[in-house]
């Protein structure tokens, strides 16, 4: 019967899931007005902690981040030793992982209504970002054969590191989904409903693997977009209008112009058309912001990310390198 299920409807299906359990953290947040919280401190502060927290507190956050972890990558084990396959329809594996992932969402409304501090009590803020980070780099090197890095030319990557993160990426993009979803209390704050929003359908995609759906094109091209909305617009909330969001806005969408829009097999015109308002829109921002020579900030992003690229590639080679020189060693001891 779950063959039967399409991939895809449950896909729709889980969005406006996702959409409603933003809005029951929008209402259950409402009963957190009243904690009083230490003042802010600055851009390495995290300010949603309670002023002093207790062991009860820490606990409930860290059991439960690792509860949910632990589930999830047993499910991703489980998939790779025993699915290995795609189907346009579930497994049933898919269903418990659903379920997994909803019966957690519940957990941490729970925990933040019970206690309130999440892991962002114990470890620093850039930890939560750089989580997010690291995903969307593993992305363009993970899709660097099929759409390429620069204006649809591949990057001189090796075949082996593309198919080492192809293979195991689920484990460090559940991380990253699951630490970052469990950093923060469940708020009612327009960042945090945004940032939720974005985590409940990475769970959902997490949810969906080995099916047609985790693999569309234009589903996981949104689900990369999404970081480009979920930064401008807290960067509005937190610095207004006049602050920091264009370089959000035009960094990650330059990255879309550079290389994501290259899988979508769009015609020549359509890209370049594409190109030119992604320039004419950036230079209009800046232009009416007096700022011309600003718009330089736009390329930040791209930059810290194409060079990440390259640092993972490094890192990951290194480590397989090592791994192959270690295994002769390894089979000589069996062997005594």
């Amino acid at each position: 019967m779950l063959k039967d299920v399409r991939a895809g409807r449950v896909l729709i299906i889980g969005v406006a899931a996702s959409a409603a359990l933003t809005g029951l953290v929008w209402l259950l947040g409402q009963r957190l007005q009243g904690i009083a919280l230490l003042p802010d401190q600055g851009a390495s502060w995290y300010y949603w902690k309670l002023p002093e927290p207790t062991v009860w507190t820490r606990a409930s956050a860290w059991l439960c981040y690792a509860a949910h972890q632990i589930a999830f990558w047993w499910l991703i084990h489980r998939a790779q030793t025993r699915v290995r396959r795609y189907t346009s329809g579930l497994h049933r594996l898919n269903v418990t992982a659903l379920a997994v992932n909803t019966g957690f969402v519940v957990l941490h409304l729970l925990q933040t209504q019970l206690f309130y501090d999440g892991l962002a009590q114990d470890v620093s803020i850039f930890s939560s970002q750089g989580s997010v980070i690291l995903l969307l780099v593993a992305v363009l090197l993970m899709e660097n054969r099929r759409r390429g890095l620069f204006l649809g030319r591949p990057a001189p990557i090796k075949q082996e590191i593309v198919a080492f993160a192809l293979r195991y990426h689920g484990y460090l993009f559940s991380w990253a989904a699951v630490y970052t979803f469990w950093y923060h209390p469940m708020e009612s704050t327009s960042g945090h409903l945004i940032g939720f929003m974005y985590m409940f359908l990475l769970l959902l995609q997490g949810s969906l693997f080995l099916t047609r759906a985790h693999t569309n094109r234009w589903w996981t091209l949104t689900l990369e977009l999404a970081v480009a909305a979920h930064g401008t617009l807290v960067a509005v909330m937190n610095s207004g209008p006049d602050g920091m969001w264009p370089m959000f806005l035009f960094g990650f969408l330059g990255v879309f112009i550079v290389t994501q829009m290259h899988g979508l097999g769009l015609g020549r015109g359509t890209r370049w058309a594409l190109a030119v308002a992604y320039a004419a829109g950036a230079l209009v921002v800046y232009g009416l912001r007096g700022d011309l020579a600003g718009a330089s900030a736009v390329v930040r992003i791209p930059a810290i990310e194409y060079l990440l690229v390259g640092v993972l590639a490094v890192l990951l080679w290194l480590g397989l390198r090592a791994a192959r020189l270690g295994r002769p060693r390894e089979a000589t001891r069996l062997e005594q």
